[in-house]
C-alpha cells in the first residue's frame, strides 16, 4: 500500500500541474520573505505574486516525535502523505464535492501541523473517540477529511464528533478518485 499512496500523490500533483499548464493559469502565491519554501520558483517583492510548484522533500519530515509523545503509531499512509512534498494546499474535486488537500509549505509549517495534530488527537482521547488524522477541508466548514488511524479509511467528520461516514477504504483510493481544481478556495 505504501507505494500506492506515493503513486497516487504523485499522480494528483502531476494532474494539477498539467491542468495549470493547459489552462494557462500558473500556480501563483504572494511572496513572503518570512515564510520561505523550496516551492517558490522565483523571489519577489513582499506580497508580490510569484510562481510556485510542489517540491519533493529532500530530507523527509517525520512524525516520530508525535508518535513518541502520544505513545501511539500513526497510520503509515497518513505519514507518507505529509512527508513526500512541500506544497501549498491543493484544490480538488471528489465524487462527494469540492475539497482542499492540506499540505505543508516548509519545515516550520510541518511543525505547526504536528502541533495541531497532537491537539486533535488529545481532544479525541478526551472525548473517548477513536483517533483520526485530518488531511483535508471540505466546502462545508463544519466538516473535515480524515484518516481513521486504525482502519486507514478516509472518513468525513465534524470536528469533535465521531466520523459520520467512510469515503474510501484508504487514502490512496481516495486520492485516485480526485480531479484537480484551480483557483482560490
Amino acid at each position: 500500500m505504501t507505494n500506492h499512496v506515493l503513486t497516487q500523490i504523485d499522480a494528483f500533483v502531476d494532474a494539477t500541474l498539467k491542468l495549470a499548464e493547459a489552462s494557462q493559469m500558473p500556480l501563483l502565491i504572494p511572496y513572503d520573505r518570512e515564510w520561505l519554501s523550496p516551492c517558490y520558483q522565483k523571489t519577489g517583492e513582499q506580497d508580490a505574486m510569484v510562481p510556485w510548484l510542489p517540491a519533493l522533500q529532500q530530507k523527509s519530515c517525520s512524525f516520530d516525535n508525535v508518535e513518541k509523545a502520544l505513545e501511539m503509531v500513526l497510520n503509515e499512509q497518513y505519514c507518507l502523505y505529509f512527508t513526500h512534498y512541500f506544497s501549498n494546499n491543493l484544490l480538488a474535486r471528489a465524487p462527494q464535492g469540492d475539497c482542499e488537500l492540506l499540505q505543508v509549505w516548509n519545515e516550520t509549517d510541518f511543525s505547526r501541523l504536528q502541533e495541531n495534530l497532537i491537539g486533535h488527537l488529545l481532544m479525541k482521547k478526551r472525548l473517548k473517540q477513536p483517533p483520526t488524522l485530518f488531511f483535508g477541508l471540505t466546502d462545508d466548514e463544519d466538516y473535515i477529511l480524515s484518516v481513521d488511524n486504525a482502519s486507514g479509511e478516509v472518513v468525513l467528520e465534524r470536528v469533535g464528533k465521531v466520523p459520520e461516514r467512510s469515503l474510501a477504504p484508504d487514502l490512496a483510493t481516495f486520492l485516485a478518485e480526485l480531479s484537480p481544481r484551480l483557483g482560490v478556495r
